[in-house]
C-alpha cells in the first residue's frame, strides 16, 4: 500500500496497513534544526508531497518573512517578527480606515502570475497523497487587512463594509480553489483559526451566517473535481465541527486538547478524519516521552472506535523548542496503538 493509496482509504474510513503520517515544522525548526528535522522524515516519512505550484510575486511585498523585523506581505499587511523562525503579528492592517476599502483590491497577481505546469507531471510521478493549498483563510485575512478588534466590532454592528470586504476575499478565494480543483492534486487544504482556548472567536449562529456560506462553496467547488477537502483550525471549534462536516469538510486538523476528545470521538468519528494533533501547548514542548505517548494513546482509543485502523491521521506540529525525542515518540506510538 503506497502512501496515496493509504490517505485515501483513511479519508474514506477504509482500513489501513498502518496509520498515515503528516509532519508539520514551523520555520525555526526546518531553518535552525535541519539536520533533526531530516533525520525525524528519513525515520518516519510523510505520507503527503507538494505538487510543485507557484503563486505569483505580489507587488506590495517588502522585506523577509520570519525575520526578525518588519514585512509587507501580498495583501499590504504590515508584520513584525520579533523572534527569528516565527510568523509574528500584523502591527499595521491597510483597511483600519475604511475609506481605503474603495481603492483596494487583493493580490490578483497571485493568480495571475501563477505557475502550476508542474502540478500534473509531479502528481503523475509520485506515489504520496499530493495535498494543494495556498491563500484561503477569510476570517483571518479579514483580521489582517483590519485589524481584529476592529473586524470583530464590524462583524457585530453588520455594517455595510464588512460584507464588501468579505465578498472581495471570497471573489479571489473561490477562483484559488477553481484553479486547483482544474489540477490532478489529491486533495486542497484551507485553514482558518476559529477558537480560542475555550469556545469561539465570534458566535456560532454569526459564523453560520456570515463564513458557513463561503466553506461551503470551496468544498462544493473541490467535490465537483473529485478532490479532498482538508481543513485546520486552531482553538475550540466544538460548536462548529458539525457545521464544518456539513459543509464538506473530508479532514479536519484541530486542537484536540482544548476539546473534549473523547466526545469528539464519539459524535464524530466515521463522519470526518481526524486529521491530527497532538497537544502542541504543553505535552509536546513540556512533556516527557512517556506523557507523549500518553497522548497519542488517549487520541487513538478517543477517535478510533474498537481500534480499528481509520479515520486518524497521525498529524503533529513540531515547534522550534519542542524536543525531537517527544516528536519520534509521537509517530513511535501511532505505530505501535
Amino acid at each position: 500500500m503506497d502512501s496515496r493509496e493509504r490517505v485515501t482509504r483513511t479519508l474514506r474510513f477504509e482500513e489501513v496497513d498502518r496509520v498515515a503520517r503528516d509532519l508539520w515544522a514551523l520555520p525555526g525548526v526546518t531553518q535552525q534544526r535541519r539536520d533533526e528535522y531530516d533525520a525525524l522524515l528519513r525515520r518516519f516519512p510523510t505520507d503527503f508531497g507538494w505538487p510543485g505550484a507557484s503563486y505569483g510575486k505580489g507587488r506590495r511585498c517588502r522585506g523577509e518573512p520570519n525575520q526578525v523585523g518588519d514585512y509587507v506581505d501580498a495583501w499590504g499587511c504590515g508584520w513584525n517578527v520579533a523572534e527569528y523562525g516565527v510568523i509574528g503579528e500584523v502591527k499595521h492592517p491597510p483597511l483600519a480606515d475604511w475609506s481605503a476599502l474603495a481603492a483596494y483590491q487583493p493580490p490578483w497577481e497571485l493568480l495571475d502570475e501563477a505557475d502550476f505546469s508542474a502540478v500534473g507531471p509531479t502528481c503523475a510521478k509520485a506515489d504520496r497523497f499530493m495535498l494543494g493549498g495556498g491563500e484561503v483563510r477569510p476570517f483571518e485575512r479579514m483580521q489582517f487587512l483590519r485589524g481584529t478588534e476592529n473586524l470583530l466590532l464590524d462583524l457585530a454592528y453588520g455594517s455595510s463594509e464588512v460584507y464588501r470586504l468579505r465578498d472581495l476575499l471570497h471573489e479571489f478565494y473561490l477562483r484559488e480553489m477553481k484553479t486547483w480543483a482544474a489540477t490532478d492534486v489529491d486533495g486542497v487544504s484551507f485553514m482558518d483559526d476559529w477558537g480560542s482556548q475555550h469556545s469561539l472567536l465570534i458566535s456560532p449562529e454569526l459564523w453560520r451566517s456570515f463564513y458557513k456560506p463561503l466553506y461551503k462553496d470551496y468544498c462544493d467547488t473541490l467535490h465537483a473535481a473529485g478532490k479532498f477537502v482538508f481543513f485546520h483550525s486552531d482553538g475550540n471549534i466544538e460548536a462548529i465541527y458539525p457545521d464544518l462536516i456539513e459543509s464538506g469538510v473530508n479532514a479536519l486538523n484541530s486542537q484536540l486538547f482544548c476539546m473534549d476528545i473523547e466526545e469528539l470521538g464519539r459524535r464524530y468519528a466515521g463522519k470526518v478524519t481526524f486529521w491530527g494533533e497532538i497537544d502542541r501547548q504543553m505535552i509536546l514542548p513540556f512533556g516527557s516521552v512517556d506523557e507523549v505517548r500518553s497522548a497519542v494513546r488517549r487520541a487513538a482509543g478517543a477517535l478510533r472506535p474498537g481500534g480499528r485502523r481509520t479515520g486518524v491521521i497521525a498529524q503533529c506540529e513540531w515547534g522550534k523548542r519542542d524536543p525531537k525525542e517527544n516528536i519520534e515518540a509521537v509517530f513511535d506510538e501511532w505505530e505501535k496503538v
